[in-house]
């Protein structure tokens, strides 16, 4: 691939976006319709821009001859999770599924990084039909909390303005900020049930209100 044509190349890559981000929100809808609580509370996704591409290229030191299978993240997924048990859950349902075949999994909540972050990222080969046949698209999932994408959202937004090379106090107010996100996790997971029970009670209310009739039968 010596010269990209990038509309041409990022096609695949948006239609397996789309196509993941529907199979997703309709897996979440699935645990919604059975009366049970879904590990998966919001789904995004994004293909990353040609600046952003060329940017990681240039620093990874990327060819474009392999920038398909070198460069893991061009589709990205992002699935937010309720607790940190659910992320698990998520991951165990990507290795089940036979329309997608894990081919990496990088576990940052075990071992969060020095920056604080912290996440759960599972590359995986994802086919996909063209005009030419099957492709099998390279896409990073990326499985966290609320309050992880939250410091996540701000950490990277931080990241645009200081180029990575943060002031040394907001750098310990970073690490302090994804400690104090880690532990309301945590907290939350002590009383997911009780969490869990209250917001089966709502949604079960919320049915009998829209549907009186089938309350008094």
């Amino acid at each position: 691939m010596s010269e990209i044509k990038w509309n041409e190349f990022l096609i695949p890559y948006s239609q397996a976006v789309d196509e993941l981000k529907i199979k997703f929100r309709n897996l979440r809808k699935e645990f919604l319709e059975k009366n049970e609580h879904s590990p998966i509370e919001f789904v995004t996704g994004r293909v990353k821009t040609v600046d952003s591409i060329r940017e990681k290229m240039h620093r990874r030191f990327i060819s474009t001859d392999l920038l398909e299978q070198d460069m893991q993240d061009i589709a990205g997924i992002r699935i937010q999770c309720q607790f940190v048990e659910d992320i698990y859950d998520v991951a165990k349902l990507l290795h089940i599924r036979e329309d997608m075949r894990v081919i990496e999994e990088r576990d940052y909540i075990a071992n969060s990084k020095p920056s604080g972050y912290r996440s759960y990222h599972v590359v995986i080969e994802y086919p996909i039909q063209t005009s030419t046949g099957q492709k099998n698209i390279l896409a990073e999932v990326q499985i966290r909390t609320l309050a992880m994408n939250f410091w996540s959202t701000i950490e990277h937004s931080l990241n645009y303005k200081y180029k990575g090379d943060f002031p040394e106090e907001i750098n310990e107010r970073l690490k302090r900020a994804a400690e104090a996100s880690f532990m309301l996790d945590e907290e939350m997971s002590k009383i997911r049930e009780e969490i869990q029970d209250a917001q089966q009670y709502f949604t079960d209310r919320k049915r009998d209100l829209n549907n009186p009739t089938e309350h008094n039968k």
